[in-house]
């Protein structure tokens, strides 16, 4: 679930673990964006979309957006759990402190600074250089699939980067989507190859773990896909299709 498409990144990443699995994507055009809502408002907005995906029956939800989970991940799995485990998205900091930096945090401005992501950096990157970069922009114009938007975007994000940055975690889900765009945009001449570090496959690997699973082979593909648009069903919004996941899962039959 996410108010749009940037849950593909972690929908593709269970596609990819397990294509037998049947996929429900909730998602939310009737109230996105979702960031300039309240608190309050965006975890009213959550739980309908969950609710939505909750009658279908799933063996788990997976919150496919980091301002979600800051808000609504604890209203959601005190409505759904023990019965649907719910899946937050955290950015993977934790992982890219472990590899001492300098690191910077591409985030939407209203993360940046947050003591949502203060808190993440003290507590799993003390003693590394890190810097927190606002992607102004950048999510919504990936949401559109507006080349020249996500162009300029990047640009602006990558031009307040230090240049000796060695790896950048995608604070957003949305940022994954575009992720070798923004690998060529920071990495600087001479310097070792940019790590980038995103949650779509921690995200699909931890519900897994949570349902006892194990990955399965491709041999198994035959998944089936529903498209929620504000509980209504439907069809991928037409932007997914500009990225590889979109059309991954485009490629699975519908629901039967």
């Amino acid at each position: 679930m996410d108010s749009g498409i940037g849950l593909l990144a972690a929908t593709a990443a269970v596609r990819r673990l397990r294509p037998d699995a049947d996929l429900v994507l909730s998602l939310d055009p009737d109230g996105m964006p979702w960031g300039p809502r309240t608190p309050e408002d965006l975890t009213r907005r959550a739980v309908a979309v969950a609710d939505a995906a909750a009658a279908h029956r799933p063996d788990a939800l997976i919150i496919g957006c980091n301002t979600a989970s800051v808000h609504a991940l604890a209203a959601l799995r005190t409505r759904l759990e023990p019965g649907i485990p719910v899946i937050g998205t955290v950015p993977a900091i934790k992982p890219a402190a472990a590899g001492g930096g300098p690191v910077a945090i591409w985030a939407t401005p209203a993360t940046t600074g947050s003591p949502y992501q203060r808190g993440l950096i003290k507590d799993f990157a003390d003693g590394v250089a890190v810097t927190e970069v606002p992607c102004f922009g950048l999510a919504e114009a990936v949401e559109r699939a507006d080349e020249t938007a996500i162009e300029a975007a990047v640009a602006a994000a990558a031009a307040l980067t230090p240049k000796d940055v060695t790896t950048v975690v995608l604070g957003c889900t949305h940022y994954e989507l575009v992720a070798e765009r923004i690998r060529a945009a920071v990495q600087r001449p001479g310097f070792p190859p940019l790590v980038l570090h995103g949650s779509a496959g921690a995200v699909a690997a931890q519900a897994l773990r949570r349902l006892g699973e194990q990955p399965a082979p491709a041999a198994a593909a035959d998944g089936t896909l529903t498209v929620l648009l504000s509980g209504r069903e439907g069809t991928l919004p037409e932007p997914a299709l500009a990225y590889e996941e979109g059309r991954l899962l485009q490629a699975i039959s519908p629901a039967r």
